[in-house]
């Protein structure tokens, strides 16, 4: 593979054994740097870093060399990797480059290695890494302009490395033991890297070749053997196979044309991401959950939460959908000209109108930013959520959606009286909120606010108030609601026939859990 590291299984182990001696890990970067510069650097500023790694040190040179991307010295690199001919296979392989010759040489990488906190829920964190291509970590690509990179890479097969969206979809994963998981269009592997923690086998898959072989790298790196990979589009590579988990980090943006393949979708509007979750089904065991990122168009006329639906519809899977953000047209396309180097071009104002006649031919006013998250439950009557929250939510927040999908199974199963009849704990961390004009002796309204997962907040009335009051599992809800019905003077049949639509509300958002 032209422009990247040879892939040598051996060679890689030492270099693996040499990066955990120096401590190049996130717990030893943080260590170094301090919290400053570690902030500073995931802001891809890299100024607080570099006055952090002045001492030589191995570990300091590491930094200077792989994140920073500085030349060091030939002899500080050989004390940072000193295995017997690690240095010289490093740079026979491709990791690294030589600049001058003799005492003076300097030697630069050829790619990012980035430390990389490998953490699943339920399973103890492990050290490992990403490999990816020049000012493709962090910060993404938007630095690097367009045409070819200084290593002389075409910029449309740019290898981003560890960025914003792949951490969000990371922590939004269902993670639990699986036997097969796919990674949609790999990139450099941070999807893999997670589901390899909890599967038996992972399947990467990527248009672009180039892409595949970071892949690989960053898997053989931090010591995964369990991930293979396909070259293709979307499910193509795979045929028939069905997954547990599909994950995909897809090339969602929405441009007038597919000059990036790590970032453009290559398809007219937002119907890649509408592609990834219409395949979903076909290619999910039974069970199985598909989560990716997705862009949506928002066409003059239409409701985005109808467009959504309709790429759901039919497919007999359970959906949530969350929007996160949404932008008008002009943002968005400033956006991703940024991104790609254009704002410094020449050609920016022809780009900008580009984009503009685009999406008003289509009759789109603004982009939506969110996850979406399928499920194949098997239901005869499948669970399509869609809703706006742009708030603050718990990380990771892989295990309350695992929680909110199990809570849609209980309530499907569940009539008026089976909910009645049912008993509820009070979920961790709500707490109520009594809202009024001061001095008054009742209040305006209650509130409960749950502080975990979505850290949602409902109104409810005196009878829910009272009801998640005494939620301890001890009593069925039903008992619950007479005895707040002989409180209020109420009749307990119609308290009975009004309370379950409330109950339900409760159990979908999480304030009580239902007693299994």
């Amino acid at each position: 593979m032209t422009n990247s590291p040879a892939l040598d299984a051996d060679r890689i182990a030492e270099f693996r054994e040499a990066l955990l001696r120096a401590s190049f890990t996130a717990d030893g970067l943080l260590d170094l740097l301090g919290p400053t510069a570690y902030a500073a650097l995931a802001r891809s500023e890299a100024v607080p870093a570099l006055r952090a790694t002045r001492g030589g040190s191995p570990l300091e040179t590491l930094v200077r060399l792989f994140l920073l991307q500085r030349a060091v010295p030939r002899a500080a690199a050989a004390a940072a990797l000193p295995a017997d001919g690690l240095l010289d296979g490093l740079l026979a392989d491709g990791w690294l480059s030589v600049e001058g010759d003799g005492e003076g040489a300097e030697l630069r990488a050829t790619v990012d290695v980035r430390p990389y906190a490998d953490e699943v829920a339920g399973l103890p964190s492990a050290d490992a890494w990403v490999v990816s291509d020049l000012g493709c970590a962090v910060g993404g690509a938007g630095g690097i302009g367009s045409g070819r990179t200084a290593a002389g890479v075409e910029r449309r097969d740019l290898v981003l490395g560890v960025g914003g969206a792949s951490t969000t979809l990371a922590n939004l994963t269902v993670r639990r033991p699986v036997r097969e998981v796919l990674d949609l269009g790999s990139g450099s592997g941070v999807q893999a890297l997670h589901a390899a923690r909890h599967a038996q086998r992972v399947t990467a898959t990527d248009l672009n070749p180039r892409a595949l072989h970071f892949t690989r790298l960053t898997a053989a790196l931090s010591g995964f053997e369990r991930v293979e990979t396909a070259e293709g589009s979307l499910y193509e590579p795979v045929g028939d196979r069905r997954f547990d988990l599909i994950v995909s980090n897809p090339p969602f943006v929405i441009s007038p044309a597919g000059r990036f393949t790590y970032r453009d979708g290559g398809m007219a509007g937002d119907e890649l991401c509408r592609s990834v979750v219409r395949g979903a089904a076909a290619h999910l065991e039974p069970g199985g959950y598909c989560q990716l990122l997705a862009n949506w168009q928002h066409v003059k006329g239409e409701d985005w939460r109808d467009r959504l639906a309709g790429w759901v519809a039919g497919t007999g899977l359970d959906a949530w959908v969350v929007q996160r953000e949404v932008q008008d047209v002009a943002q968005y396309a400033e956006l991703w000209l940024r991104d790609g180097g254009d704002h410094r071009g020449e050609e920016y104002t022809a780009r900008y109108e580009e984009w503009l006649d685009g999406f008003e031919a289509a009759g789109v006013e603004a982009v939506g930013f969110g996850w979406i998250t399928l499920r194949a439950s098997g239901a005869a009557e499948p669970v399509v959520r869609i809703e706006e929250w742009p708030h603050p939510v718990e990380q990771p927040l892989g295990p309350h959606i695992e929680e909110w999908f199990a809570r849609q199974d209980f309530l499907r199963a569940h009539d008026d009286a089976g909910l009645l009849a049912a008993r509820y704990l009070l979920a961790d961390e709500v707490v109520q909120e009594q809202i009024g004009d001061p001095g008054s002796e009742d209040p305006e309204h209650v509130v409960l606010r749950h502080n975990r997962g979505m850290r949602r907040a409902t109104k409810v009335d005196t009878v829910g108030a009272g009801f998640v009051g005494v939620c301890d599992g001890t009593l069925a809800a039903g008992e619950i609601v007479d005895a707040i019905a002989q409180l209020l003077g109420e009749d307990p049949a119609e308290l009975r026939e009004r309370v379950p639509e409330s109950l339900r509300l409760l159990t979908e958002q999480g304030f009580v859990e239902p007693v299994r």
